[in-house]
């Protein structure tokens, strides 16, 4: 698609649907079911996967990779350096940045660090996300923390900066540990810690 300013709803090939007001670039690439809602910009060289949705005010790109199924809450900027895997969910106004160090007269557009968020992991609203760090899969981040390292798996992250304070299971429910080791969740999920990691033991 290239400066695409016209909507295109319930397209019978790919259903994509994007309000007029929202504007594409040259060299973007769309899933097929992806939803961009009122006043987005997807810059150039990116690529969305199918059945994702963005919400109001949302800037992607450039050079951004996101994966299926994703769900992106309104006002929420996804810089180059960012890369997002399947069913990720990114809450309102959450921030991520690129740089450590930015000043405005100096252009750091080389030293942009990578980001990395995992499958199935949740980024609550108004989190921050500081450049340079992996967020493990089904990881949940709580609203309004702010994440300066890496974050296990299945990790139940607050505060500021972010701490771990538990685990969550596939289904976002935090998860308690009987005596003998194993948590299950309400889809019936059983997990288990092992090497201080979470691992999936089965139905």
């Amino acid at each position: 698609m290239s400066k695409n300013n016209t909507p295109i709803t319930n397209n019978k090939s790919t259903n994509i649907q994007i309000h007029p007001s929202s504007f594409l670039d040259d060299n973007v690439q769309i899933g097929k079911g992806t939803k961009i809602w009122h006043f987005s910009h997807i810059l150039p060289y990116t690529k969305i996967g199918e059945n994702c949705s963005f919400g109001q005010n949302c800037v992607v790109g450039p050079k951004v990779t996101i994966g299926n199924g994703v769900k992106v809450q309104n006002n929420v900027s996804i810089y180059e350096g960012v890369e997002i895997e399947d069913d990720v969910f990114l809450g309102p106004s959450m921030v991520f940045t690129n740089v450590i160090n930015p000043r405005a007269f100096i252009q750091r557009k080389d030293e942009f660090k990578k980001t990395l968020l995992k499958k199935g992991c949740s980024i609550g609203a108004n989190a921050t996300i500081v450049c340079g760090v992996t967020i493990g899969e089904y990881a949940l981040i709580g609203s309004g923390a702010v994440v300066n390292k890496d974050v296990k798996p299945f990790a139940l992250m607050v505060g500021v900066p972010a701490r771990q304070i538990g685990w969550v299971g596939i289904s976002g429910n935090t998860l308690e540990f009987g005596e003998n080791g194993v948590a299950i969740d309400s889809d019936g999920r059983k997990y288990a810690i092992i090497e201080n990691e979470i691992k999936v033991i089965g139905y």
